[in-house]
């Protein structure tokens, strides 16, 4: 019988779906909502020292729909880290570890390019008792002008140092999260893992402008008629999600053998977790499917994940992980193994002609072997 239980740099989780940070993980109530589901791990909203400069806006999200105009394909969101006070966060978190000492709670934290606030909300949320962080480097929106998420994660150098910082002061595991709106995302990953992370996190949400009303001309979602770019997300992103991942897992297999890496991007099946492990994660994290489906689609998402493990006959995670990463190559070794195959098909036809002395040209027929050669092309 397959188990979807499953040990990532020391943490047990029952399964390997995870609560990605954003509004599934905001507070304390919703955060206690995910483990009773039975979700794997949870990963809260993104918190910093200092709340009192994040202040969201209304409207903040803006959907793309399918042909049926009925189901999101794709979800945008101009939407900032936690806005509340860091003392309730801490409270939070030790009420969520007393309620659920098993689950498997993870910090998201965020900051600016300071030394000594990394190393502080690191220490101060260790002592709550969480079980593991990951560093925001990521957020495409929101707050660049204090060097903090996207506009600190696109830059491998610094990346690597604020990672470094936390590593130093870190007890638990850290995963540092990619943004992939970077020409190549090994270079922040390799960046991470070089200071010392245990594990990545790919992807978060893509810089985009969802749409333009062609009714009002502006730009959505609209807020006082304005708007700013924002982060995309949904089942849309799913494709550039995979290559990301695979890139990133091919990096690790080479170059850092035993990291782990979480998986991120429009995943809402246990089918496309399964996708997500075939390519290298170890964890799949969800977000704006729960905003979809609620936190209870977490148990369809199991029960698809583990028919798929019976079909195939794996008994765990570990016996399909990263089993079709050796799938990829380059164009040009397809070429050439095209060719190859063609040049194959071809001599392997010209000898079975051959054997069956098939005229191919009229300059073939022979007096003798008439009737024979005239047999052959009947039957060929």
């Amino acid at each position: 019988m397959p188990t979807l239980a499953t040990t990532v740099d020391g943490l047990k989780l029952p399964n390997p779906f995870v609560i990605g940070s954003g509004p599934p993980g905001t507070n304390l109530n919703v955060i206690t909502r995910a483990f009773r589901e039975g979700w794997g791990a949870v990963i809260a909203k993104t918190v910093s020292l200092d709340s009192a400069k994040v202040i969201n806006v209304t409207p903040r999200y803006a959907k793309l729909f399918g042909a049926d105009g009925k189901e999101p394909i794709g979800w945008e969101n101009i939407e900032l880290i936690s806005d509340r006070p860091f003392k309730i966060w801490l409270d939070e978190f030790k009420k969520v570890k007393d309620q659920f000492p098993d689950g498997v709670l993870i910090a998201s934290i965020m900051e600016e390019y300071n030394r000594d606030a990394w190393i502080e909300i690191v220490e101060r949320c260790q002592d709550t008792g969480v079980d593991a962080f990951e560093l925001n480097f990521s957020c495409p929106h929101g707050l660049p002008e204090r060097k903090m998420g996207a506009a600190m994660g696109e830059n491998p150098e610094i990346l690597e140092e604020v990672a470094s910082w936390v590593m130093a002061a870190a007890t638990k595991p850290v995963w540092a999260k990619m943004t992939p709106n970077v020409t190549r995302i090994e270079d922040p990953s390799r960046a991470a893992l070089r200071a010392g992370c245990q594990g990545v996190s790919a992807i978060n949400t893509i810089r985009s402008v969802m749409a333009v009303n062609l009714d009002t001309l502006r730009p959505e979602p609209t807020v006082e008629g304005f708007t700013t770019p924002g982060g995309y997300s949904c089942k849309a992103v799913r494709p550039i999600a995979l290559r990301m991942v695979m890139e990133i897992a091919t990096m690790i297999r080479r170059e850092f053998p035993g990291r782990s890496l979480s998986a991120i991007g429009g995943i809402e099946s246990g089918g496309d977790a399964a996708q997500f492990i075939l390519l290298g994660a170890d964890t799949t994290q969800v977000c704006t499917g729960v905003m979809k489906f609620g936190y209870e689609c977490v148990k369809r998402m199991r029960d698809e994940l583990l028919a798929f493990m019976e079909k195939h006959n794996f008994e765990t995670l570990a016996d399909f992980k990263s089993k079709s990463l050796d799938y990829f190559t380059t164009h040009a070794e397809l070429v050439r193994m095209q060719g190859e195959r063609k040049a194959k098909d071809k001599a392997a036809a010209e000898a079975a002609a051959a054997a069956k002395k098939i005229v191919r040209a009229d300059s073939e027929w022979s007096g003798d072997d008439f009737v024979k050669q005239s047999d052959a092309l009947a039957r060929g």
